[in-house]
């Protein structure tokens, strides 16, 4: 197994990882944007007013992209296990 092979499997590992929190981790951030936008408005400072809608959408997105999410991972992983072969022989 050369370096650049071993590069190249963590730069797919790290690809894939990026777009699946990605996928999570940007709905969470947009709510979390309009919420601060929100409280900034009203002057209201309450903790859970931030906290449940991320959390709610989170899920939500987990429910929606779950699937999607799932495939991708799977797809990789099986990538790299077939080409386990190639990868030490």
């Amino acid at each position: 197994m050369t370096p650049e092979t071993v590069i190249t499997v963590g730069k797919e590992a790290l690809e894939v990882c990026v777009l699946l929190l990605a996928v999570l981790l940007l709905p969470a951030l947009a709510v979390g944007l309009l919420v601060s936008m929100f409280q900034a408005a009203t002057q209201i400072n309450e903790v859970t007013l931030s906290f449940v809608p991320k959390l709610l959408v989170t899920l939500l997105t987990f429910i929606v992209a779950g699937p999607w999410l799932l495939e991708r991972l799977v797809d990789y992983m099986r990538r790299l296990i077939e080409s386990i072969p190639v990868l030490i022989g």
